[in-house]
């Protein structure tokens, strides 16, 4: 589906880590893109079903790649690489409701 380019002088690469996993990408490229590019697909799941998402749209307008990057939840499509960033899955809190809490109801 997507296809990195390559063109002109190589470029500088960093290093930085996906739950624990040390991931090399170039310089400039999206926390999502350099995902991919390592051949990571699936970075987050849903909350209620527990479905697999990953990066969309690219562009910031699905919200399928948020991440936690430093402990923040962020769109990975709109993060840039840097050194030593510490990146993993958002923690999903399952928000179906037990059948205790329906009995209350």
């Amino acid at each position: 589906m997507f296809k990195k380019l390559t063109s002109g002088a190589p470029r500088r690469t960093v290093t930085f880590f996906f739950d624990g996993e040390t991931i090399v990408a170039d310089e400039g490229m999206s926390v999502a893109a350099a995902l991919f590019s390592h051949g990571i697909k699936s970075i987050r799941k849903t909350p209620v079903s527990r479905s697999e998402r990953g990066p969309f749209c690219m562009m910031g307008s699905c919200y399928d790649c948020l991440i936690s990057i430093d402990g923040l939840t962020v769109q990975a499509c709109q993060i840039p690489v840097s050194e030593g960033l510490l990146v993993s899955r958002v923690d999903v809190t399952d928000h179906t409701p037990s059948a205790s809490s329906r009995e209350a109801v």
